[in-house]
């Protein structure tokens, strides 16, 4: 393979491996019964006036599976942080503690968890259509190289292992989703 077949094909990997990150992002936001602190993550507190993620307003953890603690890093933060959490819709209800937050996570109900697969589902459907989008950026590229003067032989070679990067991606993505219904179906 020539130079800039070789750069094509590392493009369209590399474009396809963000797709992989945002996926792995977004399933972190899926909640699956057990109490993560990934699932206030996109919460943004009024925090001196500014809107500032809860992760950097203050320290959260599991100390088990059904309760999350968030602890600010200024005390006086506390009412926006509970305020910002009520506000963020996740069927969350802080109890102030006076120093901490303290969130139980109830547990899912059947028709919950099969909504969680179906937002699950959907993030997966964004996340193949993220990857042929990169598999059409790189055949593109592939039909200019052509025209500027690559054999054809070797444009049809690179658009072959372009598809094979595709058909592994989607494979991984099928495995991945696979996984995560089976961690949201797990009662």
């Amino acid at each position: 393979m020539t130079d800039d077949a070789i750069l094509c094909l590392e493009e369209v990997k590399e474009s396809m491996d963000h797709a992989l990150q945002h996926l792995d992002k977004e399933f972190l936001k899926v909640r699956a019964g057990k109490a993560n602190p990934s699932m206030l993550a996109g919460v943004r507190v009024d925090y001196y006036g500014v809107p500032t993620p809860i992760e950097r307003t203050a320290n959260i953890n599991t100390p088990d599976a059904r309760q999350i603690i968030v602890q600010p890093f200024d005390k006086t933060t506390i009412h926006a942080i509970e305020k910002a959490i009520l506000a963020a819709n996740l069927g969350f209800n802080p109890q102030n503690e006076g120093e901490i937050l303290r969130i139980n996570v109830p547990p899912l109900t059947e028709e919950r968890r099969h909504d969680m697969v179906r937002k699950a589902k959907s993030i997966v459907e964004e996340t193949k259509i993220g990857i042929r989008n990169a598999r059409r950026a790189g055949n593109d590229e592939a039909k200019r190289l052509e025209k500027d003067g690559i054999a054809e032989d070797e444009t049809k070679h690179l658009v072959d292992e372009i598809q094979k990067l595709t058909d592994q991606y989607i494979e991984k993505v099928d495995h991945l989703f696979t996984l995560k219904e089976k961690d949201i179906m797990t009662v």
